[in-house]
């Protein structure tokens, strides 16, 4: 197999770890990390379901649906980054199950229909500006913090492309908990699933996974705590469980 050309002076292609994946990532840009590899898996996903991946960066969440079984769409509006998603999938020989389209989520309805998906996922950035130093390269700024789209930008987005009784799933921070649930149930994806990860259990968590379903009743699920790690530098035996190669390799993605 001949793979795509790394144009960009630095890019390196990385070992996803799962199913024999590989990325292509700039590092001085964001790479993908652990969230990527939490949301891929606690979104509900059956065999050929179509997909949205909005904010997909370089295609890491993607990638990982589609080795679920999934038909997805990654939506990535950085050019760059929508380049290396778009090669990465050459790479994998996954062009008949996942396409990457470089647009702006806030201007989704220009490309994608109303009401037709029955999943959409999203690891978006995770703070507001202000809050958080931001980094001085603009588009790792735009990865970590809402510079180009917002909290509600993506709910609204997930909103208008899920179908009824379709599911949206999220990555977030646990300290924004209140604001996401009351913005999916506004938006009417109600929040049916939810799990906080913690890196250790003496720990507080890191991330907070959440599932709503459009036009569901109230009635929310709380899932037992996810732990990363139950030794030092040893994943716990669910996220062992997620990788299904040697994890001895060095590569964790920990952000």
């Amino acid at each position: 197999m001949s793979l795509p050309p790394l144009t960009s002076h630095g890019e390196r292609i990385d070992d996803l770890v799962i199913g024999g994946l590989q990325i292509i990532q700039l590092p001085e840009e964001f790479c993908f990390t652990l969230d990527a590899v939490l949301l891929a898996h606690f979104a509900s996903v059956a065999p050929g379901v179509k997909a949205v991946d909005l904010g997909t960066g370089t295609g890491a969440v993607a990638l990982l649906l589609a080795a679920r079984g999934a038909q997805v769409i990654g939506i990535e509006l950085n050019p760059r980054s929508a380049g290396m998603a778009a090669r990465s999938v050459k790479l994998n020989q996954l062009e008949s199950t996942v396409s990457i389209v470089c647009h702006d989520l806030k201007l989704i309805r220009e490309i994608l229909p109303s009401g037709e998906f029955p999943l959409v996922v999203a690891n978006p950035p995770y703070r507001v500006p202000g809050h958080g130093l931001l980094n001085p390269k603009d588009t790792v700024a735009a990865a970590r913090h809402e510079l180009t789209a917002t909290l509600a930008d993506v709910i609204a987005a997930a909103r208008y492309l899920v179908k009824y009784r379709g599911r949206f799933a999220l990555v977030h921070l646990p300290e924004r908990m209140a604001e996401i649930l009351k913005a999916m149930t506004d938006a009417g994806l109600e929040p049916k699933r939810l799990r906080l990860v913690y890196p250790y259990p003496d720990k507080k968590p890191k991330f907070l996974l959440v599932e709503g379903i459009r036009g569901a009743r109230p009635g929310l699920e709380v899932l037992p705590p996810l732990f990363v790690y139950s030794a030092p530098g040893e994943y716990s035996q669910e996220i062992r469980e997620y990788y299904q190669a040697d994890l001895d390799n060095g590569n964790d993605g920990a952000r």
